[in-house]
């Protein structure tokens, strides 16, 4: 066989191969439909982080007590990380609306703040490609096609930076440290949260941190034309929690 021949026959194996590859993991995700319908954690009764990383005890309804439950509808979940695809520098985002969680304190006192669980469907996170948003979902990455692996949760352990009283148009800026769930691994983080109390009924703001995705397992598919995904992952979460 001719040199040239071979080259050749070698280029259509690759080709067919990545192809047969991007196929599988093109199906491995799924359709992206939850199956798990979000629900809002309830806050434990027992004792809780408080602002000062003390414990004590959430805070009942009445009085100078307020309960903030995030609004899907005004607020969103995303990850952004780096990767080279067709050889130029892009920024991946993905994002969704199906995150869950609520959040109580005492106006009176902010160190009596606490959070229940929040919950993000990971299935449900899209960016601007259907592709990669099958390759998100399936086993290498985020494997949320799975139901095992379709929700990433966050179980927060501490607070800390909050103190005093609150009042309407009260910016608030603090961090909040918990175990981080995904993919059946989970670490401990911390998110850097700015918060305003717009009025009486609305508190919203931004958390984020960074994490490195290969602490949760989560790698990246051999792809043709995707190079140099970073490590390093945003999250960030934009709230809007409104009181019932």
């Amino acid at each position: 066989m001719k040199r040239s021949t071979i080259g050749w026959f070698a280029a259509a194996v690759l080709a067919i191969g990545g192809s047969a590859f991007a196929y599988l993991f093109y199906f491995a995700g799924g359709s992206g439909e939850p199956t798990t319908e979000l629900t809002t954690p309830t806050i434990p009764s027992t004792t809780v982080a408080g602002g000062d990383g003390s414990s004590t005890t959430a805070p009942e309804a009445g009085g100078t007590s307020l309960s903030f439950e995030i609004d899907q509808s005004q607020s969103t979940a995303r990850f952004e990380l780096d990767e080279e695809l067709q050889g130029e520098p892009t920024r991946v985002v993905g994002t969704t609306d199906q995150v869950v969680g609520l959040v109580t304190f005492d106006s009176s006192d902010l160190s009596t703040v606490a959070f229940s669980d929040i919950v993000i469907n990971a299935r449900t996170l899209a960016t601007d490609s259907d592709r990669r948003d099958r390759a998100i979902r399936g086993p290498v990455i985020l494997d949320s096609g799975s139901d095992e692996n379709e929700l990433i949760t966050f179980v927060v352990t501490s607070v800390d930076g909050l103190s005093g009283e609150a009042t309407v148009g009260d910016a608030f800026v603090f961090s909040i440290t918990g175990d981080l769930s995904i993919k059946g691994e989970t670490n401990s983080v911390t998110f850097d949260v700015d918060a305003t109390l717009s009025d009486e009924s609305t508190l919203e703001g931004t958390a984020q941190t960074t994490v490195l995705r290969s602490d949760f397992g989560i790698g990246i598919p051999s792809v043709p034309g995707v190079a140099n995904v970073s490590d390093e992952v945003l999250i960030v979460l934009d709230f809007t929690a409104v009181s019932g």
